[in-house]
């Protein structure tokens, strides 16, 4: 048994000297060869093992995703395409699965239009219509579901067994996707567009979108879900499988066949005695109040502890940003892409030495006005206890005019 933890032990070490050895400039192709020899002996969760000790080690995220990616040319060179892990219908596995298939096939759709764009032959078939192509465009729009999910509740999941780089290091293949999938239908938005001068830069934008998201299918399908599979207990999966219709699904429903083990109330959860009151200096509320009030208010909250874990958020019916109840004990920083964590940490080392006690930041999103606010919490001592976000669709309130003075509902009464 020792001997096995040792060669494991080694393996990943070399992994981690041959991926350090690129990034100080080593020429990729000398190293190609002994980075082969150690792959066909390693399996996924070295692999996860490894970029993980790399970023503890000091490296940037950002820097691990870009020297992983020859390792992960590397792979598919030799194993080829292995078949997807199969796990019942309707498995979280299962289901990311399936929307890879449907990826797989209108990324198929996207390079097939793109070669009849390029054929330039006297005889060739009629090309598609813009309409096709921003339908077509369209569809890899729906990939944000897929990675929404993979962020917020697998990666939450593994992260508990001390998995942590692909939240990093795949999160930020993710945002590099998101833009690129973003920019290719940003560009057939454009005014006065004709199909004959997109049929002449179709290829530069959707070539390498096409690419970067079959090697993100490669990359779950061959090293996270495996993984995932191996640390995950029933219980867990079945978290992610009731927290998954809050993100929604991409091009492809759920099986049915699968049954989550019953969820058990959460062991990290603060309670109140049955009947308990929480006592403030203005007055006292019941927790069925307390509940019920933090439910109804205009704007999103979610409480990050003075150890910077998530401990708390509301659940009001139209959240800006989702949340799910795994989150809670989440290290914050794991709560967001690497290009926005050292926002992050700058606002928490603000306020935990007192430097600053608010940040506020205003978005666009998907035609909404958003407000969001960061707010030290402290205790009458100036303490620092944690922080505060606070956010809040402002759009109807930005169009606001002049006063209303007398009483008129919204919606009729039930």
């Amino acid at each position: 048994m020792s001997e096995l933890i040792n060669n494991t032990e080694r393996r990943i070490e070399d992994l981690k000297e041959i991926i350090l050895g690129l990034h100080r400039g080593a020429d990729p192709e000398s190293v190609k060869g002994k980075l082969k020899e150690i792959v066909r002996r390693t399996s996924g969760s070295e692999i996860v093992a490894m970029e993980g000790r790399l970023i503890a080690e000091g490296m940037r995220p950002e820097e691990v995703k870009s020297m992983c990616d020859l390792h992960s040319r590397v792979l598919r060179e030799i194993v080829g395409e292995r078949p997807a892990p199969t796990t019942m219908p309707g498995h979280p596995v299962d289901t990311f699965v399936r929307e890879n298939a449907a990826i797989r096939s209108a990324i198929a759709r996207l390079r097939s239009m793109t070669a009849l764009a390029e054929d330039e032959s006297p005889l060739r078939p009629a090309g598609p219509t813009l309409d096709e192509w921003r339908l077509a465009a369209r569809d890899l729009l729906e990939i944000e579901k897929h990675y929404a999910r993979k962020e917020n509740l697998l990666f939450s999941q593994i992260e508990k067994h001390g998995i942590t780089g692909p939240s990093k290091v795949m999160w930020a293949k993710d945002d590099d996707i998101r833009k690129m999938v973003r920019a290719l239908n940003d560009a057939l938005a454009v005014d006065g567009l004709t199909t004959a001068e997109w049929g002449k830069s179709a290829a530069e934008l959707v070539l390498p979108v096409a690419a970067a998201v079959e090697e993100m299918i490669f990359k779950e399908e061959n090293i996270l879900f495996p993984t995932s599979l191996e640390a995950l207990t029933a219980e867990e999966w079945g978290e992610i499988y009731r927290d998954s219709p809050r993100y929604g699904y991409c091009l492809a429903d759920p099986g049915r066949e699968y049954e989550p083990p019953r969820a058990e109330p959460a062991a990290h959860a603060a309670t109140l005695p049955p009947g308990g009151a929480v006592v403030f200096p203005s007055g006292a509320l019941s927790e069925d109040q307390l509940h019920a009030l933090v439910s109804v208010l205009p704007v999103d909250l979610t409480f990050v502890d003075a150890d910077d874990r998530v401990a708390f958020f509301s659940e009001g019916p139209d959240r800006v940003f989702a949340r799910t109840r795994s989150i809670i004990g989440r290290q914050v920083q794991n709560c967001h892409p690497p290009a926005s964590v050292h926002i992050v940490e700058k606002i928490l080392s603000d306020f935990r030495e007192g430097r600053q006690d608010v940040a506020e930041f205003w978005i666009e999103l998907r035609g909404r006005f958003v407000h969001i606010r960061y707010f030290a919490v402290r205790d009458a001592g100036g303490r620092y206890l944690g922080t505060l976000e606070v956010t809040q669709d402002v759009t109807r309130i930005r169009a606001l005019e002049g006063e209303r003075r007398l009483l008129q509902y919204e919606s009729p009464a039930a």
